[in-house]
């Protein structure tokens, strides 16, 4: 099954936090973390690695945070992710494997690659500018309000 590392998964949600506050000069990791519940020592070190990628900006300081480096619809969900888990794959074996014993042999290996390049291209061709304009789901935002049955 293809599946995101949960490194991309808190880049992703991170990202979207950014392009949604693109009005404001920089957003803490911090105000991040605490908005999504997300370990704050693990949420730095994604944002730093999005930062070292140059899909966003740091600044340092009291008034420091990130920002993003270029507009929503420069940034692909590919890039995202891949920053955080390097290329795509879904097979065990890259172009040259000399690892694998079947990699001569294997019948499936170049079918899976071209569904591999299809989802890459679908990834490359879906903009931050893309997932920041989906609303939020309201009861997502009623869950997480929630705690016990209470309102927090």
């Amino acid at each position: 099954m293809l599946r995101l590392s949960k490194k991309a998964d808190y880049a992703l949600m991170a990202m979207k936090h950014l392009a949604v506050k693109a009005d404001v000069a920089s957003v803490s990791a911090r105000e991040i973390a605490e908005e999504y519940d997300i370990p704050i020592e693990l949420l730095a070190k994604v944002l730093q690695r999005l930062a070292r990628r140059g899909l966003l900006i740091s600044h340092q300081g009291t008034r420091g945070g990130y920002r993003l480096s270029r507009a929503t619809t420069a940034i692909s969900v590919a890039d995202i992710i891949e920053a955080i888990d390097g290329p795509l794959t879904v097979t065990a074996c890259s172009t040259h494997d000399d690892q694998c014993g079947q990699f001569e042999k294997c019948n499936v290996r170049d079918p899976l690659w071209r569904i591999k390049d299809r989802i890459v291209a679908a990834l490359a061709a879906s903009s931050l500018a893309e997932i920041a304009a989906e609303p939020v789901d309201p009861t997502v935002t009623s869950v997480a309000l929630t705690r016990g049955g209470h309102r927090l």
